[in-house]
């Protein structure tokens, strides 16, 4: 079971990322993947997930009308992507997943995930 992340990396403040998260070894199809990000000392912290049998989505407040979460399962693969970033939004950002049905998994904490991604770095400044 394995979660591969990239695309991270260093964006000024209003630019766009987008991050893939590549799954193996498991059905795909049977899993909500979440997206996940962590500031130095702070427990992690959903920003989005998406179930990979019928693209239900689900997001943080925070985030509404600014990130977009999707998945192509032909290829077993999720893409979180964030617009108009903002120098706060720098974090170390994860995917994980879940094999139980969607309406469970958005209302869950991150120790409650299945397994995660390496994670990667985001950083957002001028």
């Amino acid at each position: 079971v394995q979660l591969v992340e990239s695309g991270g990396g260093l964006v000024q403040p209003g630019g766009s990322l987008r991050l893939s998260c590549a799954a193996s070894g498991f059905t795909f199809d049977d899993y909500t993947i979440g997206w996940f990000r962590q500031a130095p000392g702070k427990e992690r912290e959903l920003v989005s997930c998406i179930s990979s049998s019928d693209g239900s989505t689900y997001y943080a407040d925070s985030v509404k009308g600014r990130f977009t979460i999707s998945s192509d399962n032909a290829k077993n693969t999720v893409y979180p992507k964030m617009n108009s970033l903002k120098p706060e939004s720098t974090d170390v950002y994860y995917c994980a997943g879940h094999g139980r049905p969607f309406f469970e998994v958005k209302s869950m904490t991150a120790d409650e995930y299945d397994f995660w991604g390496q994670g990667g770095q985001v950083t957002v400044s001028s």
